[in-house]
């Protein structure tokens, strides 16, 4: 059980191997400022006013989606983007036959150049997730680090981030890393890199569902897939995200119903409606 928050330790002291990542991050994007997600209620709040300030989001009409907004992606920001997808692993052949493949250190070089001072005047947030259920032992957990305070509000819900999931990677150590930025939304500078061997995602210059969500296909799928060969269980595309999810993917995300903020099976929880162009 959660203590009082007077109590708590700060976030950035829980775990020293993520901390120690972030600001290696920090030192590389140059944000304006860190915001370690706690994961509450009041956190998912102000983030959403914030982008409802800021024009990011639209209400719904309130009295047929309670609860509910509406986010454009940029008309260039497409989800297809295999062409700009990469596993990068030291063998060609560990890649797969059906995917990109990229030298390790040939995709860390251009991924650095992309992200150096990236986030100069943005905030870089901080999050802590976990797939699956907290006390599971079948659940992974991974970090990811975003200058999209949209992206947060979808991690919030679509898994279970915040400050538990990261007591969890103090406890256990390991964790997936996942770096990203919107960058400026030039289709010419969109990469998506994979490193499977390393156990980290690096993604820019998108906003757009998979490409931004990391824990999603690109934890959930791609790195997981290399998890369960390594580690002997089997990896099946957003299984280990949670079954109760799976009715709620016409939606990018739902604004939570109850404590773990997942919909029922019946139907969708109050959310966001991600549309495709403007």
């Amino acid at each position: 059980m959660a203590t009082a928050a007077h109590a708590l330790t700060p976030l950035a002291q829980l775990s020293r191997a993520v901390a120690d990542w972030v600001n290696s991050v920090r030192e590389l994007t140059q944000p304006h400022a860190i915001h370690w997600c706690e994961g509450t209620d009041a956190e998912a709040r102000e983030l959403t006013a914030q982008l409802l300030r800021g024009g990011e989001l639209k209400a719904l009409n309130p009295e047929y989606f309670p609860g509910c907004y509406l986010y454009r992606s940029a008309p260039s920001d497409v989800a297809r983007v295999e062409h700009l997808t990469y596993i990068c692993t030291r063998s060609q052949e560990d890649a797969g036959p059906n995917n990109h493949w990229m030298d390790p250190q040939q995709a860390h070089a251009k991924m650095r150049e992309l992200f150096r001072g990236c986030m100069r005047g943005r905030t870089l947030y901080v999050i802590p997730y976990c797939l699956g259920p907290l006390d599971s032992p079948l659940a992974r957990c991974g970090v990811e680090i975003t200058d999209s305070a949209y992206v947060v509000l979808n991690m919030l819900i679509m898994t279970r981030a915040g400050r538990p999931a990261l007591e969890r990677i103090a406890r256990d150590g390991g964790f997936v890393r996942g770096l990203h930025s919107v960058g400026e939304l030039d289709p010419e500078r969109r990469f998506i890199m994979h490193f499977p061997e390393e156990l980290a995602i690096e993604s820019f210059g998108s906003g757009y569902g998979g490409n931004a969500l990391l824990g999603k296909k690109c934890h959930a799928l791609r790195i997981a897939s290399w998890q369960a060969r390594t580690e002997g269980w089997l990896a099946e595309h957003m299984l280990i995200v949670g079954l109760q999810n799976l009715s709620r993917l016409r939606l990018s995300v739902g604004v939570r119903q109850d404590q773990s903020r997942h919909a029922d099976s019946a139907g969708l929880a109050p959310g966001l409606a991600y549309v495709h162009g403007r």
